[in-house]
């Protein structure tokens, strides 16, 4: 029998190497770590998140490769200048931040928003390597939508809620009750990262913005650089069908399915999901 993971091994460490790129007079947070001259991956976060959401990720990659963390604008200590944003904007703030760190050529990881900017990257730029799109969808027509009890949670909360039950309830969509249930240690580490670096309600109006205006479905087919898809089949934020939907239009694309994985499942499921990262970064 395995043993359980062990999900708070992870203390969120202080910055090794806090850098800020700039783009367009927009500030951008990022840090490195890792061996300087190794391959580089970068991580780009879900709407609202800061950088911990990659804490788990990071830590099963930086010993073999460059790792860059950064803070999407709005997020985290990254600036939030007006919006609301577009993908373009967000996909040149990624080329902005490995312009300024000298990458030539990165792995992409992305999840939910993040992987939508992967995409937009992809089609818009020349570094990507490769693509890890988790929990994501490339919009369009046939993209099923989050559904509206999710974004009740998301964007319409109760107004008597305090600061920690209000990170709790927006979260709950994204995790199962019985993981939140058996790791309560780990939720208020989160919720403590959280309040320290989400976004806030009008960075997260303007980032939603983007994901509703988002729309790759028929440009798939230009991108051409290998790509994982991850996706769990009890995603209540972003549903399954759009993981299939988008590994079936990406023309050099692998499928993994996460039987009964949630939203965040690269932490609810961070073995297994750094086992698949690492092999298909391997093999690129």
């Amino acid at each position: 029998m395995n043993a359980e993971p062990n999900y708070l091994k992870n203390i969120q460490p202080e910055p090794v190497s806090m850098h800020y790129a700039t783009n367009d007079g927009v500030s951008l947070a990022y840090e490195r770590e890792g061996p300087p001259d190794a391959e580089t991956v970068v991580f780009v976060e879900g709407i609202g998140y800061g950088r911990w959401m990659w804490l788990w990720q990071q830590e099963a990659l930086v010993e073999e490769y460059q790792t860059i963390v950064w803070d999407n604008r709005g997020t985290g200590d990254s600036d939030e200048p007006g919006g609301p944003y577009t993908m373009s904007q967000m996909a040149s703030d990624l080329e902005a931040v490995l312009d300024d760190a000298g990458i030539e050529q990165a792995h992409v990881v992305g999840a939910s928003m993040g992987g939508m900017i992967a995409q937009q990257y992809a089609l818009e730029y020349d570094r990507a390597r490769s693509l890890t799109l988790m929990c994501t969808s490339p919009g369009g027509p046939e993209a099923v939508p989050v559904p509206e009890e999710t974004q009740q949670r998301m964007f319409a909360v109760p107004d008597d809620l305090d600061e920690r039950e209000l990170r709790r309830y927006k979260m709950q969509p994204a995790l199962s009750d019985s993981f939140m249930e058996a790791h309560e240690d780990l939720i208020e580490r989160i919720i403590d990262w959280r309040i320290d670096s989400d976004a806030s309600d009008q960075a997260l109006d303007w980032q939603g913005a983007a994901v509703q205006a988002f729309n790759a479905s028929d440009r798939l087919g230009e991108i051409t650089v290998p790509a994982l898809v991850i996706h769990g089949t009890a995603d209540e934020v972003v549903p399954y069908e759009n993981g299939k939907l988008l590994a079936r239009g990406l023309p050099n694309a692998d499928f993994i399915t996460v039987h009964g994985g949630p939203h965040l499942l690269f932490i609810e499921e961070y073995e297994r999901v750094n086992t698949q990262i690492q092999e298909f970064i391997d093999d690129v």
